[in-house]
C-alpha cells in the first residue's frame, strides 16, 4: 500500500478554541492511525544540515521553512491513494483545530 508523509502545522491558540468533544476525535483518529501502523510525532527543535559538496557538515539551529503556523508533527501512514489519504487525515488534530496538514506521497 502506498506511504504518505503528513505534516501537521498548528498552534496553541487554535487548539484551545476548538471544543472538547472535537479535539477527543481527533485524538481518538490520531489513536485509530497508529492502530493502522501510522507512525506519529510531535515535531520538536529542528536543526538544518549542510554539506556542500561533501566537504564538511554545517548546522545551523532553526527551521529551514516559514509558514503562518509552527509544524506541529508529522505523521507517516499508509492509504490506498491520495483520496483515501484526505480521508484518513481529515480528522486528526492539526485538521480540526484551526490548523492545516499536508500529505506528500512518498515515491
Amino acid at each position: 500500500m502506498p506511504k504518505f508523509v503528513t505534516i501537521g502545522y498548528g498552534d496553541q491558540a487554535g487548539y484551545d478554541r476548538t471544543s472538547q468533544p472535537v479535539k477527543d476525535a481527533a485524538h481518538a483518529q490520531d489513536a485509530k492511525l497508529v492502530a493502522e501502523g501510522a507512525i506519529i510525532g510531535v515535531a520538536g527543535t529542528p536543526v538544518q544540515v549542510r554539506n556542500p559538496e561533501a566537504v564538511g557538515v554545517k548546522t545551523q539551529a532553526g527551521p529551514f521553512t516559514v509558514s503562518d503556523l509552527p509544524i506541529a508533527g508529522f505523521t507517516i501512514i499508509e492509504a490506498a491513494d491520495m483520496a483515501d489519504a484526505i480521508t484518513k487525515v481529515s480528522g486528526v488534530p492539526c485538521a480540526v483545530a484551526h490548523g492545516v496538514v499536508e500529505i506528500w506521497p512518498l515515491k
